[in-house]
């Protein structure tokens, strides 16, 4: 079986794909730098000429990739034509999303022998925005959860509450500065910058920017930690969540888009109102509050994703899918 997956690098489906290349024998990744989407007739000169059994990849130019006689498989990571999204756009982005990449989107999936997607909002999402009609299966990503595994904390005198991801408006970064300003003295906000941040936040005392992570060092940083703060407005379906559960933690997130597929209210964490600083920080503060809660809720989280979110799980699902497909 030999699968050909050309993916623009620099974000999280890419990730997920880089998984699949280590985890399926003949399944080839082929990453390009995003900057050739600017001129999408060159991208299957970019590609070359690669005989393979099925093709794998994203819509959004997965039809430049699709060869003859070959099958389509398109996974939706997540959908930037997301009309709530525009708003989080650019003026550019948003002619964009509303012009061609929206009609190399549709014909994408009208060429795909299979669509899939990473959770059922996301599937809902495609179906909704752009009228597809087809089946999409829904795979959800995983985790090694013998590298993000719980560990005993260090003893420490603040808590730590972690966020992980760009600091953006889409993933409510904008917002940290003041939650931060509404916890108790005793409690910390650590942040990391992402991979394609450039924006800063303001000093305050207990936010602290912990820079850049490397891959390798992510368990570390979330065994560093006692809670998982998602703010975000918008995820097709987040590896920084299922990697903290995988390590024990306890997670307050927006209750939007895919995150109640993954936290559930009460027993894993909170989910909050999309922007309510003060229901975010009530939640934070009710888990510091309480290391009983918190130990409860992160075993629990534990323990969904070694029943739904293995690494192991999302491989097997994608190699049986492929073997449908050549079946």
């Amino acid at each position: 079986m030999r699968i050909f997956s050309p993916m623009a690098t620099g974000n999280g489906a890419y990730i997920v794909h880089q998984i699949l290349a280590l985890k399926i024998p003949g399944y080839r990744l082929y990453g390009y730098s995003p900057y050739w989407t600017l001129l999408p007739p060159l991208l299957p000169f970019v590609f070359g000429d690669n005989k393979a059994d099925i093709i794998h990849t994203t819509p959004d130019y997965g039809c430049f990739a699709k060869l003859k006689n070959t099958p389509l498989v398109i996974t939706c990571h997540n959908l930037v034509l997301d009309q709530f999204m525009m708003v989080y756009s650019s003026f550019a982005q948003r002619i964009h999303y509303k012009t061609d990449l929206r009609y190399f989107t549709k014909k994408s999936l009208a060429l795909a022998s299979v669509v899939t997607s990473v959770s059922r909002f996301t599937a809902d999402l495609v179906r909704k925005e752009l009228g597809y009609g087809g089946e999409i299966k829904v795979i959800y990503n995983g985790v090694d959860e013998n590298l993000f595994c719980p560990a005993k904390k260090p003893s420490a005198k603040k808590i730590r509450v972690l966020f992980s991801g760009n600091l953006t408006r889409r993933k409510g970064a904008d917002i940290l500065p003041l939650i931060a300003k509404q916890l108790a003295p005793e409690i910390e906000i650590v942040y990391t910058k992402g991979l394609r941040t450039k924006n800063s936040l303001p000093d305050l005392p207990n936010l602290k920017n912990i820079g850049t992570v490397p891959f390798v060092q992510m368990p570390q940083v979330y065994r560093g930690a006692d809670i998982l703060l998602f703010p975000t407005v918008r995820e097709g379906l987040p590896l920084a969540v299922i990697e903290a559960m995988a390590c024990g933690l306890p997670v307050v997130a927006t209750d939007c888009s895919s995150l109640p597929e993954l936290i559930i209210d009460g027993k894993g964490g909170y989910l909050c109102d999309m922007g309510n600083v003060n229901e975010f920080a009530v939640r934070i503060n009710e888990l510091v509050a309480s290391p009983n809660l918190r130990h409860e809720m992160g075993q629990f989280n534990r323990g969904r994703v070694e029943k739904e979110f293995t690494l192991k799980r999302m491989v097997d699902n994608y190699r049986n899918m492929f073997e449908q497909v050549l079946s």
